[in-house]
């Protein structure tokens, strides 16, 4: 009997410990897989068998379930975060690259890069709600912190389509630069960060006015100009610092949110795609799609501290918190990823 007792509380203490601890996952196109990385040994403790070609991921609200866009099996598929054991299926239109969920937990919204269209889906009756035309193979995804607004960039049309989230009615259309893959609207709501991948610059839109305010753009000692390929992105909540992933320049450029200025780039792994913060801000976690790792970048020194290898093509990457690191704080946004190799 003491023998059974002892066991239980120690079976008791590792489930805790196991659910309290912060976890990256991480997709994995090639292997159909999601690494499971332990945010404090910074090692990978597991990987998931998800559908084929998984690419962006997100949690729900509470943290008890993820949401990963399986492209090639066209459907968004809804996983217990515990177990791993997959739940459901959403309806998700053809090939889901990135999705977006409401700040209310309701709604995701999906880019369908085959058939330019943006499809709304309801989380809980699962059912499709909305899809709206956009334009030719359509990419990131966001909405606006009050759930007003979302947004779909589209690769091809080179434009930034702005979506009434009440009427589903397209209510702006904004050029950018060549190849828009990532948005972020600022914590406020007011400014959109849209990455141009071929274009080499973040446009900065002004969504009161619905035009851009600003564009940045980017010089690495070194490193050809053409390689400097923006795709991710990922600002802090205190909006003062946005970390932006250059592909095959194989940086992160660490820019100063006020003035829209890069103040330094960080030396991370081949073709870094996606970036996620832990909760607590102190570590930056990047998606390396050609070395197959993902590196740990320490925020307050800005350099890279650890390489983790994954599976191969890794691609989107989240976060999920502790309820200690979670209570009483926003949610971190849940955007993520999206790249056609």
């Amino acid at each position: 009997m003491v023998r059974r007792a002892l066991l239980t509380c120690w079976c008791l203490t590792m489930s805790m410990h196991a659910v309290n601890a912060d976890e990256i996952y991480v997709t994995n196109e090639k292997d159909n897989s999601v690494s499971v990385i332990d945010g404090r040994t910074l090692s990978v403790v597991r990987t998931l068998a998800v559908g084929k070609r998984p690419r962006g991921i997100a949690f729900s609200r509470d943290f008890t379930k993820f949401f990963v866009c399986a492209s090639d099996s066209n459907s968004v598929q809804v996983y217990d975060a515990t177990t791993g054991t997959m739940l459901h299926d959403l309806p998700s239109g053809a090939d889901p690259e990135q999705f977006a969920l409401s700040h209310d937990g309701q709604r995701l919204y999906i880019a369908n890069e085959d058939n330019a269209v943006t499809t709304v889906v309801d989380v809980g009756t699962r059912q499709v709600v909305g899809q709206i035309d956009v334009g030719i193979e359509p990419e990131g995804m966001a909405v606006s912190p009050d759930d007003k607004i979302a947004v779909t960039t589209s690769e091809t049309t080179n434009m930034v389509h702005l979506i009434d989230t009440a009427t589903f009615d397209v209510i702006a259309n904004v050029l950018v630069d060549q190849r828009p893959r990532y948005a972020q609207f600022t914590p406020d709501g007011a400014k959109l960060w849209v990455s141009s991948e071929i274009g080499g610059t973040v446009s900065i839109i002004d969504v009161a006015k619905r035009e851009i305010e600003k564009k940045i753009t980017f010089a690495i000692p070194g490193v050809a100009r053409d390689s400097i390929q923006p795709v991710g992105i990922r600002m802090t909540r205190d909006a003062k610092t946005a970390f932006i992933a250059l592909g095959p320049a194989n940086r992160v450029a660490v820019v100063d949110v006020e003035t829209a200025t890069p103040k330094s780039y960080v030396l991370v792994g081949q073709r870094v795609w996606h970036l996620e913060l832990s909760p607590k801000e102190d570590f930056l976690f990047t998606t390396n799609g050609v070395s197959n790792d993902v590196t740990v970048v320490d925020t307050a020194s800005l350099r890279a501290i650890k390489s983790i290898k994954v599976g191969r093509y890794p691609w989107g990457v989240a976060n999920r918190a502790t309820p200690e690191h979670t209570a009483g704080s926003a949610p971190l946004d849940s955007k993520t990823p999206t790249e056609t190799r």
